[in-house]
């Protein structure tokens, strides 16, 4: 298979179909010999090569011009735009045999033929007097499935085209490339208005795609791939692809590193690519269709004695049976709401009780599990200690009301629950598909570092549900004043919820503070102190929130100041990095000797 970027490889552009054929012609006639074997003058008017005393010709009359259409002056060109057929399969391939000498050809007869027959509307071709000379390829995507950090393999399904989705919001351009004799056509700029078109007539969203900067081979040496593309961008460098996809109203999203690996001209980076259309407009389905006002609830959970398993359950469907009462969408609960479970298994080691209380998580996430489908709500089920493989974690759990289950493992431990508790962080952040959109969820701890947010943010999370619990003020504003900004810096809401009371014969947990509350970005459209909702501290409570999220798009192109857009992604980066490391037995080893001393410091202090 032929994995190709042309000449002004693809953008996700909407392909629509009544468009086809058009007919252009133009360079009517060519210099033509008169019977004395000298050359005429052309019929644009120009003087034809004749010497130094050559004469100006005037210009043409509709009766010159036709005295001069003789047999033997023919069209120059005839160029017909039209969609392309299984017949142009052997045009293609020689195209593309000379576009792509130094990669890896064509396509394959099947993988055109399967592009065809999934959209043949969006694959478009110029032919000029019968012969085609120029063609661009595509298909449809639902692009959020997807995301920025695809490469060109995944999207198009290794050349299946499997991934191609009539449903979907974006055109994603496979492929554009022009035979080299009729490169000074601007044939490539006619394809791209023809995408455009049929973007605006599909109600397609944008156009996107990858697109090689084939001239950076030159300066990889002497610049990093984001200076080359900035200098481009600027104009102080020409790229014979990216400079001709910047002047048809394609902006850079991002840099992609490993798009086409076998692309040596760009050393294996690509530009993502994306034209906005300006007249899109939103289309509802009459059934599932994802929301654009989402109600949320959250439970500000009192900490009190239980007798069993049995008591914690009937609670906990009290508030799930209430907040739905209200039509909301999703209800959180608080990291740890189930410590009264603790002073249940009437052992006096830390850590062992929580080991032991491990033992209930499995007996609530199924009861979880159930009371979201019976109560038609997304729950996120705070989150509970679990015990596998001889090592301990802090899990939230999302059980959706379609009866799926999905998890998120606190990433970051404080040293007090890894010294008090022998815990250890997770080492995956996930983002959630629900029917309300998608949201992230991070443990109490891990709203503190902004990375995880921003990351989450680039996945398309609009909700941050953070379930946390602190025992003090100043534990608790360190929560508090992190969820607010990781509000502001990736334009999404932010809830927070933790526990209240207190809980005798709990070591490490026996005092709470929570103030619950929902954060928004802070500009006009938004609440003026940022804040959608708010509980009274320390009152065992509920709160019902509205959250609107087309807010956040109108935030994205035209708020006051726009975060996620103004980033300089040409100076920093962020990636997800999975490696070996020693954390957290360092952090188990800080313990050592304070097991050693009676303390009553709390084990998750620092949020």
């Amino acid at each position: 298979m032929g994995n190709f970027v042309g000449a002004g490889f693809g953008f996700a552009a909407s392909c629509g179909g009544p468009l086809f054929p058009r007919t252009f012609n133009f360079d009517f006639m060519s210099s033509s010999s008169n019977s004395n074997g000298k050359t005429t003058p052309a019929a644009n008017g120009k003087a034809a090569p004749g010497g130094a005393h050559a004469k100006k010709v005037p210009t043409p009359t509709a009766a010159l011009v036709a005295e001069r259409l003789t047999p033997t002056a023919v069209p120059a060109h005839k160029l017909v735009l039209r969609t392309l057929r299984r017949s142009d399969f052997k045009a293609i391939k020689d195209i593309m045999d000379k576009v792509y000498s130094n990669m890896e050809g064509a396509w394959a007869a099947d993988e055109f033929a399967a592009l065809l027959r999934k959209f043949p509307e969006g694959q478009i071709g110029i032919e000029d007097n019968g012969r085609l000379v120029a063609a661009a390829l595509a298909i449809i995507v639902e692009y959020s499935e997807y995301g920025d950090k695809h490469t060109y393999a995944k999207i198009t399904g290794n050349g299946k085209f499997d991934t191609h989705d009539p449903d979907g919001d974006t055109l994603y351009g496979v492929d554009v490339f022009v035979d080299p004799e009729y490169r000074s056509l601007r044939l490539g700029r006619r394809l791209y208005d023809a995408r455009k078109e049929l973007c605006e007539n599909l109600n397609l969203r944008a156009m996107v795609a990858g697109g090689r900067i084939p001239g950076y081979a030159a300066y990889a040496n002497e610049m990093t791939p984001a200076k080359y593309v900035e200098m481009v961008r600027n104009k102080e460098l020409v790229d014979p692809i990216l400079t001709f996809q910047l002047s048809n109203e394609f902006y850079v999203r991002k840099l992609i590193r490993g798009y086409l690996p076998y692309d040596s001209e760009s050393k294996a980076y690509a530009t993502l690519l994306e034209w906005i259309n300006v007249y899109y407009e939103e289309t509802e389905k009459l059934i599932g269709n994802t929301k654009s006002n989402v109600r949320i609830g959250i439970v500000q959970w009192q900490m009190r004695a239980t007798r069993s398993l049995e008591d914690l359950l009937q609670q906990m469907e009290f508030f799930v049976d209430t907040v739905s009462g209200y039509k909301s969408d999703c209800v959180m609960f608080p990291e740890f709401f189930n410590a009264p479970l603790m002073a249940l298994t009437n052992e006096d080691s830390p850590s062992v009780a929580i080991r032991a209380m491990a033992a209930f998580t499995e007996p609530i996430k199924i009861k979880m599990m159930e009371l979201a489908v019976s109560y038609n709500i997304n729950i996120v089920a705070g989150s509970m200690p679990v015990y596998e493989e001889g090592k301990l974690f802090n899990v939230a759990y999302l059980c959706r009301r379609d009866g799926t289950v999905d998890e998120q493992y606190k990433l970051h431990v404080t040293p007090d629950e890894a010294s008090y508790w022998g815990m250890r962080g997770g080492d995956k952040l996930k983002c959630f598909d629900t029917d309300f959109g998608k949201i992230g969820i991070l443990v109490c701890y891990d709203i503190e570092f902004p990375e995880l947010a921003r990351m989450l943010s680039d996945e398309g999370v609009k909700i941050l549900f953070v379930p946390f619990w602190t025992d003090t003020k100043n534990a608790y504003q360190r929560v508090r004043i992190c969820a607010q900004a990781r509000a502001i810096e990736n334009e999404c809401y932010v809830a927070i919820t933790g526990s209240v009371g207190n809980l005798p014969r709990v070591e490490n947990m026996d005092i709470q503070y929570s103030q619950s509350a929902v954060f928004s970005p802070s500009d006009f459209a938004f609440p003026h102190d940022a804040i959608v909702a708010e509980a009274t501290p320390n009152t065992e409570m509920t709160l019902i929130a509205d959250l609107d999220l087309d807010l956040l798009k109108d935030l994205n192109t035209s708020g006051a100041v726009r975060n996620l857009r103004d980033r300089r992604k040409d100076l920093y980066s962020l990636s997800w990095t999975v490696k070996k490391t020693d954390r957290d037995e360092e952090l188990l080893e800080q313990g050592t000797e304070r097991l050693a001393r009676p303390s009553r410091r709390k084990a998750v202090a620092a949020g």
